[in-house]
């Protein structure tokens, strides 16, 4: 999908205004202005829903917005109100503040389902000081998870934990080692277990989005964030060094001097930069745990532990043995070379099948990769055949790997569920205290298998490499985030 920027001078405030397009389910914030504190903009995204019979969740747009200060070019994360009525939103749009400030949902306000065209929007901006400013306004798709009971093991999978229910005594008590099986330590009460409601990206961070993050940080911070110098050449490409794995993110203008941030776009049909083909959906991968936790820092979400990762995929269903995270314990591969609309936003199988999932390809060959996010979904696809959750998270099993915090160490469960502040460090790490070692990985682990991994790993309780230790970037890593 082609990336569209709309820029809008507002002389008399100072002000240069950045709206976006996002992917997957074609997210749109336009018509981007504003007044004092107030930022106003239309939002626009397909395939939403608020229901009231099982799963009996909704969908909701996570919106933060950025702001650069014009003296110094650098940009930093706007506070947001966390009072609602400082928010407006037309109908049939509600704005939902949080309590750090650092972003809205924004949902439907009654039950219903379809798509959502351009529906005005404000936000009450909090804690500026005087101009000039540029800002830009960011919107990630995610599901709700909602506050229950849930199972978690299967009896069957590789490394599988006890067949037990998660409840709000596990939440409140911990749950011992022997109860939880695995062979970890005891998961104490600090722990997000997945009882309690929280929002899962609706999909795998996407290329585009991670532009998006590339293009607001300083020169240092990009360094630590590609694999290629940001002052090499307009058109390099910078996860692999070269068209490799489907990813297509390149330089388009170079930084310089250690102080100019580079410009980056998508070019995976090594031509014209973000033409409607250059991989824009495509699922991120060569992703570090340093890149992950950065993106989600950034964009103040977190980590999804493991139990929660389990959550998403069962819902409030009982388990089934070797079942995969749309439910049932059927699978059916499908590879990118098959794929039709290639590289495209409108990338789809060839088919509308049960179980369909990437995975199994059994090559590391630079000729695959990983496919579009939500690419199983059709207008006739049920759970099964779109490869969904039970909340409506799409490929949490093959694609990308998920990074989840682990049961598995003492590293893992210490995290007690800290949340992205919207800033990075100088370098361009994460700068969460209490977030998995960003240099060593221990305490994150791997679940749902990827687009090469044989179909055992992308069960939903197989436990494989759940306490797998893996710092590095990889051509099929790539990530998620909750909040």
């Amino acid at each position: 999908m082609k990336s569209k920027n709309y820029f809008t001078k507002i002389a008399s405030a100072l002000f240069l205004l950045f709206a976006i397009t996002s992917n997957a389910n074609n997210v749109e914030i336009t018509g981007t202005s504003v007044s004092g504190n107030d930022i106003t903009f239309n939002i626009s995204w397909e395939n939403s829903w608020n229901a009231n019979v099982a799963p009996a969740n909704w969908d909701a747009v996570w919106v933060f917005v950025k702001y650069q200060d014009c003296n110094t070019r650098l940009w930093a994360h706007t506070s947001l109100s966390t009072v609602a009525g400082d928010h407006s939103a037309a109908s049939p749009l509600q704005v939902d503040p949080v309590a750090d400030g650092r972003g809205v949902f924004i949902r439907r306000s009654a039950l219903g389902g379809g798509n959502i065209s351009a529906t005005s929007i404000t936000l009450r901006m909090t804690g500026l000081g005087a101009g000039p400013y540029n800002f830009k306004v960011f919107g990630i798709e995610m599901v709700n998870v909602p506050q229950g009971n849930f199972e978690i093991g299967d009896g069957t999978s590789t490394s599988t934990f006890n067949s037990i229910n998660v409840t709000a005594t596990s939440q409140s008590a911990g749950i011992t080692s022997a109860s939880i099986g695995g062979g970890g330590p005891t998961v104490p009460a600090t722990f997000p277990m997945g009882y309690n409601s929280f929002y899962c990206m609706k999909y795998e961070i996407s290329q585009l989005q991670y532009v998006e993050f590339l293009n607001s940080l300083t020169f240092a911070q990009q360094q630590s964030r590609i694999a290629t110098d940001p002052t090499s050449a307009s058109g390099t490409y910078v996860t692999f060094g070269a068209n490799y794995y489907r990813n297509g993110i390149v330089i388009e203008t170079p930084g310089n001097n250690a102080a100019i941030p580079a410009v980056f776009g998508c070019d995976a049909t090594n031509g014209v930069f973000n033409n409607v083909n250059d991989g824009q959906s495509g699922a991120m991968n060569n992703l570090s745990w340093a890149d992950l936790a950065a993106y989600l820092d950034w964009a103040a979400l977190r980590p999804m532990t493991e139990l929660e990762f389990e959550k998403v995929c069962r819902g409030t269903m009982p388990r089934v043995a070797g079942e995969y995270p749309w439910g049932d314990s059927t699978i059916n591969a499908f590879f990118s070379y098959t794929v039709l609309n290639g590289l495209q936003p409108t990338e789809i199988a060839n088919a509308v099948v049960n179980g369909r999932c990437a995975y199994g390809v059994g090559t590391s060959s630079s000729l695959y990769g990983p496919l579009k996010v939500g690419v199983f979904a059709t207008a006739t696809s049920g759970r099964s055949s779109a490869g969904a959750s039970y909340y409506g998270a799409m490929e949490m099993g093959g694609n990308v790997v998920e990074r989840t915090v682990t049961v598995a160490n003492a590293s893992g469960v210490a995290f007690n569920g800290t949340l992205g502040d919207g800033t990075l460090t100088a370098i361009g790490n994460a700068n969460q205290a209490t977030w998995p070692s960003i240099s060593t990985a221990t305490g994150i682990g791997q679940r749902g298998g990827e687009y090469v991994s044989p179909a055992s790993y992308v069960r939903t309780s197989d436990r494989t490499f759940a306490g797998s230790t893996d710092a590095a970037r990889s051509y099929t890593y790539g990530g998620r985030g909750v909040r």
